[in-house]
């Protein structure tokens, strides 16, 4: 069940990232993603555009850090 609620979300992060040219920096940071939308989801939060907004915030953060 994990799986489909990431399904989505992850799919739209990726589609922003192509759109912005951070395909390569989405891809290095994929597995550090899903375990942090994974805690999301164990949080309670299971809204697909909650977790593609958390996500992506999360992945500004990322992409600073590398």
């Amino acid at each position: 069940i994990r799986d489909e609620i990431l399904e989505r979300p992850i799919e739209r992060i990726r589609e922003t990232c192509e759109l912005t040219g951070a395909t390569d920096k989405f891809e290095r940071s994929l597995a550090e993603l899903q375990v942090f939308l994974e805690k999301e989801i164990a949080a309670g939060y299971t809204g697909e555009t909650r977790l593609t907004y958390d996500g992506l915030c999360f992945l500004r953060e990322a992409f600073s850090r590398h």
